[in-house]
């Protein structure tokens, strides 16, 4: 079975930066398309970004847009999410998952093309 593993959240200034990190283990990620999602207090979940098999195809959020970059690294079967200009509105519990299904951009951001989901990691951006 495929495990996910987030890491690289903490707490970061208005303007900062973090690396995101989704470490896969079980499974090749050759095989999964990977979405980062996150979950701010009293809200739902929202797709942040998503990548294609080979990393070729990206899709963000338009609020994450020029922000972050995902990418993924399959020989070390690990996905990243670069975050930079980070703001307030940002603080969220950030979750990976993957999906066996075919990358289509529209699709991407929603919870139900994923099955395997990664415990989360927080990220809190105060001054």
């Amino acid at each position: 079975q495929l495990q996910l593993v987030e890491s690289g959240g903490g707490l970061v200034q208005p303007g900062g930066s973090l690396r995101l990190s989704c470490a896969a283990s079980g499974f090749s990620l050759d095989y999964y398309v990977i979405g980062w999602f996150r979950q701010a207090p009293g809200k739902g979940r929202e797709g942040v970004s998503c990548i294609s098999r080979s990393g070729g195809i990206t899709n963000n959020v338009d609020s994450v847009k020029g922000r972050f970059t995902i990418s993924r690294d399959n020989a070390k079967n690990t996905v990243y999410l670069q975050m930079n200009s980070l703001k307030p509105e940002d603080t969220a519990v950030y979750y990976c998952a993957a999906s066996t299904r075919s990358f289509v951009s529209g699709l991407c951001f929603r919870e139900g093309e994923y099955v395997d989901w990664g415990q989360g990691t927080q990220v809190t951006v105060s001054s």
